[in-house]
């Protein structure tokens, strides 16, 4: 059985018909996103890649913050301070 905390009342219920409803719309507006995208010429094996590519370089940015956090620990000083050394902007 579920926990009792997760056993549904009135309040929870609707809690979770409201949620299901939200979900159901990000679906929709997604699903428009595509079509959006798709009618524009772009393929879903490019929207794929680009998605594979965001993602890769997401990672890799991460590491180099990582680098750069540990740096800043060794030196004594705050990343912030750091970004002029090795020409990066704070947006970077």
């Amino acid at each position: 059985p579920p926990p009792k905390s997760f056993q549904p009342n009135g309040a929870s219920e609707e809690v979770l018909r409201c949620e299901i409803e939200e979900l159901k719309q990000k679906d929709l507006a997604l699903d428009q996103e595509i079509a959006q995208l798709l009618s524009e010429g772009y393929s879903l094996e490019e929207l794929d890649k680009h998605i594979s590519l965001l993602h890769e370089y997401n990672e890799i940015k991460d590491a180099g913050q990582m680098l750069l956090g540990k740096l800043a620990v060794i030196r004594g000083v705050t990343t912030k301070q750091l970004y002029p050394e090795y020409d990066l902007e704070l947006s970077d």
